[in-house]
Protein backbone atom coordinates (compact mmCIF):
# COMPACT_ATOMS: atom_id res chain seq x y z
CA UNK A 1 0.00 0.00 0.00
CA UNK A 2 1.07 3.70 -0.49
CA UNK A 3 0.85 6.50 1.57
CA UNK A 4 -1.89 7.83 -0.03
CA UNK A 5 -4.15 4.75 1.19
CA UNK A 6 -2.96 5.12 4.35
CA UNK A 7 -3.67 8.30 5.02
CA UNK A 8 -5.39 8.33 8.29
CA UNK A 9 -3.25 5.40 10.22
CA UNK A 10 -0.44 7.79 9.39
CA UNK A 11 -1.84 11.36 9.96
CA UNK A 12 -1.57 13.24 13.16
CA UNK A 13 -3.81 12.34 16.41
CA UNK A 14 -4.87 14.35 19.22
CA UNK A 15 -5.00 11.88 22.39
CA UNK A 16 -6.38 13.88 25.19
CA UNK A 17 -4.12 17.13 25.51
CA UNK A 18 -0.99 15.32 23.75
CA UNK A 19 -0.23 15.17 19.80
CA UNK A 20 0.66 11.91 18.21
CA UNK A 21 2.72 12.19 14.98
CA UNK A 22 0.27 8.93 13.76
CA UNK A 23 -2.08 6.66 15.03
CA UNK A 24 0.13 3.99 15.38
CA UNK A 25 0.74 2.80 18.89
CA UNK A 26 3.69 0.31 19.73
CA UNK A 27 2.04 -2.13 21.83
CA UNK A 28 2.99 -3.54 25.17
CA UNK A 29 5.42 -6.30 24.71
CA UNK A 30 7.31 -8.47 27.54
CA UNK A 31 10.79 -8.84 26.73
CA UNK A 32 13.00 -9.97 29.53
CA UNK A 33 15.75 -8.59 29.53
CA UNK A 34 15.62 -6.37 32.68
CA UNK A 35 18.83 -6.37 35.26
CA UNK A 36 19.74 -7.06 38.44
CA UNK A 37 17.13 -5.50 41.10
CA UNK A 38 14.38 -5.49 37.85
CA UNK A 39 15.59 -2.23 36.87
CA UNK A 40 15.14 -1.45 32.87
CA UNK A 41 18.15 -2.70 31.22
CA UNK A 42 20.55 -0.27 29.64
CA UNK A 43 19.36 -1.15 26.40
CA UNK A 44 16.24 -0.20 26.97
CA UNK A 45 16.88 2.88 25.83
CA UNK A 46 18.17 2.26 22.43
CA UNK A 47 15.47 -0.78 21.78
CA UNK A 48 12.50 2.19 22.77
CA UNK A 49 14.59 4.87 20.72
CA UNK A 50 14.65 2.96 17.61
CA UNK A 51 10.58 2.78 18.23
CA UNK A 52 9.96 6.09 19.04
CA UNK A 53 8.63 7.06 15.39
CA UNK A 54 5.25 5.28 16.71
CA UNK A 55 2.53 7.89 17.68
CA UNK A 56 2.18 6.34 21.03
CA UNK A 57 4.93 3.91 22.66
CA UNK A 58 3.11 1.67 25.61
CA UNK A 59 6.23 0.12 27.60
CA UNK A 60 6.49 -3.23 28.68
CA UNK A 61 3.92 -4.34 31.65
CA UNK A 62 6.03 -3.10 34.65
CA UNK A 63 5.32 -4.29 37.87
CA UNK A 64 3.36 -1.71 40.70
CA UNK A 65 5.47 -3.35 43.80
CA UNK A 66 7.28 -6.57 45.12
CA UNK A 67 3.99 -8.49 45.48
CA UNK A 68 3.18 -7.97 41.69
CA UNK A 69 5.89 -10.06 40.12
CA UNK A 70 5.36 -13.21 38.33
CA UNK A 71 7.93 -13.41 35.68
CA UNK A 72 11.77 -13.38 35.55
CA UNK A 73 13.89 -10.40 34.36
CA UNK A 74 10.64 -7.82 34.03
CA UNK A 75 11.11 -4.11 34.85
CA UNK A 76 9.56 -2.45 38.07
CA UNK A 77 8.54 0.95 38.83
CA UNK A 78 8.73 0.87 42.59
CA UNK A 79 12.28 1.48 43.44
CA UNK A 80 14.49 4.29 43.22
CA UNK A 81 16.96 2.31 40.67
CA UNK A 82 14.13 1.58 38.45
CA UNK A 83 12.55 4.92 38.61
CA UNK A 84 15.62 5.87 37.44
CA UNK A 85 16.21 3.27 35.18
CA UNK A 86 13.17 4.21 33.45
CA UNK A 87 14.12 8.28 33.34
CA UNK A 88 16.90 7.32 30.99
CA UNK A 89 14.92 5.94 28.85
CA UNK A 90 12.18 8.27 28.46
CA UNK A 91 14.54 11.24 28.23
CA UNK A 92 15.75 9.43 25.40
CA UNK A 93 12.22 8.68 23.66
CA UNK A 94 11.28 12.52 24.19
CA UNK A 95 14.72 13.60 22.89
CA UNK A 96 13.68 12.65 19.65
CA UNK A 97 9.81 13.54 19.59
CA UNK A 98 8.24 10.61 20.73
CA UNK A 99 5.77 9.86 23.73
CA UNK A 100 5.38 6.90 25.86
CA UNK A 101 2.69 5.69 28.54
CA UNK A 102 4.13 3.12 31.56
CA UNK A 103 2.00 -0.03 31.44
CA UNK A 104 1.37 -0.57 35.06
CA UNK A 105 1.41 -4.28 36.55
CA UNK A 106 0.15 -6.38 38.99
CA UNK A 107 0.20 -10.48 37.80
CA UNK A 108 -1.82 -11.49 40.76
CA UNK A 109 -2.24 -15.39 40.57
CA UNK A 110 0.11 -16.02 37.96
CA UNK A 111 3.34 -16.18 40.04
CA UNK A 112 5.09 -18.15 42.35
CA UNK A 113 6.43 -18.51 46.45
CA UNK A 114 9.85 -18.74 44.61
CA UNK A 115 9.68 -14.21 44.12
CA UNK A 116 7.63 -13.68 47.39
CA UNK A 117 9.97 -15.46 50.00
CA UNK A 118 7.50 -18.49 50.34
CA UNK A 119 4.72 -16.48 50.44
CA UNK A 120 1.58 -17.46 48.12
CA UNK A 121 1.07 -15.20 45.13
CA UNK A 122 -2.68 -13.00 45.54
CA UNK A 123 -6.43 -13.09 43.74
CA UNK A 124 -9.22 -12.47 44.26
CA UNK A 125 -10.40 -16.23 45.20
CA UNK A 126 -8.32 -19.52 45.92
CA UNK A 127 -8.48 -20.55 42.49
CA UNK A 128 -5.42 -22.21 40.28
CA UNK A 129 -4.74 -21.28 37.02
CA UNK A 130 -2.74 -23.29 34.81
CA UNK A 131 0.02 -22.97 33.40
CA UNK A 132 3.78 -22.16 34.06
CA UNK A 133 6.23 -19.19 35.40
CA UNK A 134 10.03 -19.01 35.06
CA UNK A 135 11.04 -18.27 38.53
CA UNK A 136 14.74 -17.49 39.70
CA UNK A 137 14.99 -21.24 40.61
CA UNK A 138 13.73 -22.53 36.91
CA UNK A 139 9.88 -23.10 35.18
CA UNK A 140 7.35 -24.47 37.71
CA UNK A 141 3.88 -24.86 37.72
CA UNK A 142 1.83 -22.34 38.96
CA UNK A 143 0.42 -22.84 42.70
CA UNK A 144 -3.08 -21.95 44.20
CA UNK A 145 -2.69 -18.19 45.35
CA UNK A 146 -4.14 -16.99 48.32
CA UNK A 147 -7.76 -15.05 48.19
CA UNK A 148 -6.87 -11.33 49.56
CA UNK A 149 -9.06 -10.21 52.52
CA UNK A 150 -11.27 -7.38 51.58
CA UNK A 151 -9.42 -5.00 53.79
CA UNK A 152 -6.09 -5.64 52.14
CA UNK A 153 -7.22 -4.09 48.89
CA UNK A 154 -6.98 -0.59 49.46
CA UNK A 155 -2.96 -1.51 50.41
CA UNK A 156 -3.57 -2.57 46.61
CA UNK A 157 -4.71 0.78 44.97
CA UNK A 158 -2.60 2.38 46.67
CA UNK A 159 0.64 0.39 45.21
CA UNK A 160 -1.15 1.70 41.68
CA UNK A 161 -1.18 5.16 42.98
CA UNK A 162 2.29 5.43 44.07
CA UNK A 163 3.42 3.75 40.62
CA UNK A 164 1.70 6.13 39.05
CA UNK A 165 3.65 8.51 40.69
CA UNK A 166 7.15 7.24 40.27
CA UNK A 167 6.27 6.85 36.60
CA UNK A 168 5.63 11.06 36.57
CA UNK A 169 8.77 10.88 38.10
CA UNK A 170 10.87 8.92 35.74
CA UNK A 171 9.69 11.15 32.98
CA UNK A 172 6.35 8.93 31.42
CA UNK A 173 3.70 10.90 29.54
CA UNK A 174 1.19 8.58 31.22
CA UNK A 175 0.00 5.41 32.02
CA UNK A 176 -2.06 2.60 30.96
CA UNK A 177 -3.30 0.26 33.42
CA UNK A 178 -3.03 -3.13 32.93
CA UNK A 179 -6.57 -5.05 32.77
CA UNK A 180 -5.73 -7.25 30.75
CA UNK A 181 -4.52 -10.85 29.85
CA UNK A 182 -5.42 -12.88 32.89
CA UNK A 183 -3.69 -10.53 35.84
CA UNK A 184 -4.76 -9.27 38.78
CA UNK A 185 -7.25 -6.47 37.40
CA UNK A 186 -8.92 -9.04 35.42
CA UNK A 187 -8.74 -11.82 37.74
CA UNK A 188 -11.19 -9.34 39.65
CA UNK A 189 -13.40 -8.54 36.36
CA UNK A 190 -14.22 -12.03 35.33
CA UNK A 191 -16.28 -14.52 37.25
CA UNK A 192 -14.23 -17.06 36.20
CA UNK A 193 -11.87 -16.01 38.35
CA UNK A 194 -13.55 -13.90 40.78
CA UNK A 195 -15.98 -16.05 43.49
CA UNK A 196 -15.68 -13.72 46.42
CA UNK A 197 -19.32 -13.01 48.24
CA UNK A 198 -18.16 -9.39 49.85
CA UNK A 199 -18.34 -5.97 48.15
CA UNK A 200 -15.75 -6.76 45.48
CA UNK A 201 -17.71 -10.30 44.10
CA UNK A 202 -20.68 -11.25 42.48
CA UNK A 203 -22.84 -8.62 40.39
CA UNK A 204 -21.05 -6.87 37.15
CA UNK A 205 -20.87 -3.82 39.28
CA UNK A 206 -18.77 -5.55 42.59
CA UNK A 207 -16.55 -7.02 40.31
CA UNK A 208 -15.61 -3.82 38.67
CA UNK A 209 -14.82 -2.65 41.95
CA UNK A 210 -11.40 -2.67 42.08
CA UNK A 211 -10.61 -1.97 38.63
CA UNK A 212 -12.40 1.48 39.40
CA UNK A 213 -11.37 2.08 42.53
CA UNK A 214 -7.41 1.26 40.87
CA UNK A 215 -8.41 3.59 37.88
CA UNK A 216 -9.74 6.58 40.19
CA UNK A 217 -6.33 6.81 42.40
CA UNK A 218 -4.32 7.08 38.89
CA UNK A 219 -5.97 9.69 37.94
CA UNK A 220 -5.42 11.87 41.07
CA UNK A 221 -1.78 11.30 40.07
CA UNK A 222 -1.79 11.98 36.09
CA UNK A 223 -4.74 13.00 35.43
CA UNK A 224 -8.02 11.34 33.27
CA UNK A 225 -5.99 12.60 30.12
CA UNK A 226 -2.88 10.56 30.12
CA UNK A 227 -4.57 7.69 31.63
CA UNK A 228 -5.28 4.18 29.66
CA UNK A 229 -6.81 0.97 30.57
CA UNK A 230 -6.37 -2.32 28.53
CA UNK A 231 -8.57 -4.96 28.38
CA UNK A 232 -8.49 -8.55 26.77
CA UNK A 233 -12.12 -9.67 26.42
CA UNK A 234 -12.18 -12.96 25.01
CA UNK A 235 -8.73 -14.15 25.71
CA UNK A 236 -8.97 -17.52 27.73
CA UNK A 237 -5.22 -17.45 28.50
CA UNK A 238 -4.47 -18.02 32.36
CA UNK A 239 -7.66 -20.12 32.70
CA UNK A 240 -9.71 -16.91 32.02
CA UNK A 241 -13.31 -16.61 31.36
CA UNK A 242 -16.44 -14.99 31.88
CA UNK A 243 -20.04 -16.07 31.63
CA UNK A 244 -21.00 -12.64 29.98
CA UNK A 245 -18.50 -11.01 28.39
CA UNK A 246 -20.33 -8.55 26.81
CA UNK A 247 -22.05 -7.61 29.61
CA UNK A 248 -18.91 -7.11 31.92
CA UNK A 249 -16.69 -5.10 29.43
CA UNK A 250 -19.93 -2.84 28.32
CA UNK A 251 -20.51 -1.95 32.20
CA UNK A 252 -16.33 -1.41 33.06
CA UNK A 253 -16.05 0.57 29.71
CA UNK A 254 -18.86 3.04 30.35
CA UNK A 255 -17.79 3.31 34.02
CA UNK A 256 -13.98 4.25 32.53
CA UNK A 257 -15.72 6.63 30.09
CA UNK A 258 -17.79 8.10 33.01
CA UNK A 259 -14.21 8.58 34.60
CA UNK A 260 -12.97 10.89 31.28
CA UNK A 261 -9.89 8.52 31.04
CA UNK A 262 -7.67 8.98 27.35
CA UNK A 263 -8.11 5.94 25.69
CA UNK A 264 -9.25 2.14 26.27
CA UNK A 265 -6.89 -0.34 24.75
CA UNK A 266 -8.94 -3.39 23.21
CA UNK A 267 -6.92 -6.65 22.72
CA UNK A 268 -9.14 -8.79 20.69
CA UNK A 269 -8.44 -11.04 17.04
CA UNK A 270 -9.31 -8.96 13.79
CA UNK A 271 -12.66 -9.58 12.58
CA UNK A 272 -13.20 -9.98 8.80
CA UNK A 273 -11.96 -12.19 5.70
CA UNK A 274 -8.48 -12.49 6.90
CA UNK A 275 -9.26 -13.48 10.43
CA UNK A 276 -8.84 -17.39 11.48
CA UNK A 277 -12.79 -18.32 12.36
CA UNK A 278 -14.33 -18.25 16.02
CA UNK A 279 -17.42 -18.87 17.44
CA UNK A 280 -16.90 -16.39 20.44
CA UNK A 281 -18.86 -13.02 19.35
CA UNK A 282 -16.50 -9.89 19.13
CA UNK A 283 -16.68 -8.01 22.16
CA UNK A 284 -14.69 -4.91 20.69
CA UNK A 285 -17.82 -3.11 18.49
CA UNK A 286 -19.98 -3.05 21.61
CA UNK A 287 -17.18 -1.17 23.74
CA UNK A 288 -16.88 1.20 20.63
CA UNK A 289 -20.26 1.88 21.47
CA UNK A 290 -20.39 2.68 25.13
CA UNK A 291 -16.70 4.11 25.15
CA UNK A 292 -17.07 7.93 24.32
CA UNK A 293 -13.08 9.20 24.03
CA UNK A 294 -10.49 7.30 22.21
CA UNK A 295 -10.26 3.52 21.25
CA UNK A 296 -7.15 1.62 20.65
CA UNK A 297 -7.51 -1.49 18.68
CA UNK A 298 -4.64 -4.78 19.09
CA UNK A 299 -4.81 -8.26 17.45
CA UNK A 300 -3.25 -9.27 14.51
CA UNK A 301 -3.85 -5.59 12.36
CA UNK A 302 -1.65 -4.92 9.13
CA UNK A 303 -1.30 -1.86 7.46
CA UNK A 304 -4.60 -2.59 5.46
CA UNK A 305 -6.35 -3.74 7.80
CA UNK A 306 -4.71 -0.67 10.24
CA UNK A 307 -6.36 1.89 7.95
CA UNK A 308 -9.58 0.45 7.16
CA UNK A 309 -10.95 0.02 11.02
CA UNK A 310 -9.78 3.65 11.36
CA UNK A 311 -11.53 4.55 8.02
CA UNK A 312 -15.02 2.41 9.12
CA UNK A 313 -14.72 4.24 12.42
CA UNK A 314 -13.94 1.04 14.72
CA UNK A 315 -11.38 2.84 16.50
CA UNK A 316 -8.78 5.66 16.68
CA UNK A 317 -5.86 4.25 17.05
CA UNK A 318 -3.97 0.74 16.01
CA UNK A 319 -1.79 -0.53 18.14
CA UNK A 320 1.16 -3.17 17.04
CA UNK A 321 3.19 -5.68 18.48
CA UNK A 322 5.41 -8.12 16.62
CA UNK A 323 5.67 -6.05 14.13
CA UNK A 324 6.88 -2.88 15.89
CA UNK A 325 9.32 -5.77 17.89
CA UNK A 326 10.74 -6.52 14.49
CA UNK A 327 10.61 -3.49 12.52
CA UNK A 328 12.18 -0.34 14.47
CA UNK A 329 10.80 2.06 11.71
CA UNK A 330 7.34 0.80 10.97
CA UNK A 331 5.66 3.58 10.23
CA UNK A 332 8.19 4.44 7.70
CA UNK A 333 7.57 0.99 5.86
CA UNK A 334 3.84 1.29 6.16
CA UNK A 335 4.69 5.05 4.18
CA UNK A 336 6.78 3.15 1.70
CA UNK A 337 5.40 0.09 1.17
CA UNK A 338 8.17 -1.89 1.49
CA UNK A 339 8.55 -5.38 3.78
CA UNK A 340 8.74 -5.40 7.63
CA UNK A 341 11.63 -7.76 9.22
CA UNK A 342 11.04 -11.07 9.86
CA UNK A 343 10.80 -12.12 13.48
CA UNK A 344 13.21 -14.42 15.02
CA UNK A 345 10.94 -15.75 17.52
CA UNK A 346 13.31 -17.48 20.20
CA UNK A 347 15.04 -14.10 21.07
CA UNK A 348 11.70 -12.14 21.73
CA UNK A 349 12.59 -12.61 25.36
CA UNK A 350 16.26 -13.36 27.24
CA UNK A 351 18.48 -14.50 24.86
CA UNK A 352 22.18 -15.52 25.30
CA UNK A 353 23.36 -11.59 24.32
CA UNK A 354 20.57 -9.32 25.24
CA UNK A 355 21.19 -7.06 21.88
CA UNK A 356 19.73 -10.14 19.74
CA UNK A 357 16.34 -9.82 19.33
CA UNK A 358 16.42 -6.94 20.92
CA UNK A 359 18.14 -3.96 19.28
CA UNK A 360 19.76 -5.58 16.44
CA UNK A 361 16.65 -5.26 13.93
CA UNK A 362 18.07 -3.03 11.03
CA UNK A 363 16.11 -0.27 10.03
CA UNK A 364 16.07 0.76 6.59
CA UNK A 365 18.11 3.35 7.09
CA UNK A 366 20.81 1.35 8.48
CA UNK A 367 20.14 -1.32 5.07
CA UNK A 368 20.87 1.72 3.14
CA UNK A 369 23.52 2.78 4.11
Amino acid sequence: MSQTDLATLLSPYQLGDLTLKNRLVMAPMTRSRAVEGNVPSPLAATYYTQRASAGLIVSEATQISPQGVGYIRTPGIHSPEQVEGWRRITEAVHAVGGRIFAQLWHVGRISHPDFHGGELPIAPSALLAEGEVFTPQGKKPIVVPRALETEEIPAIVEQYRQAAINAKAAGFDGVEIHGATGYLLDQFLRDGSNQRTDRYGGSIENRARFPLEVTAAVIKVFGAHRVGYKVTPTLPLHSMSDSNPVATFSHLARQLSALCIAYLHVGEAIAGPAAAPTSVERVTPHLRKVFGASLIVNGGYDAASGESALMAGDADLVAYGVPFLTTPDLPERFYRGVPLNPPDFATFYASEKDEVGYTDYPSLESTED
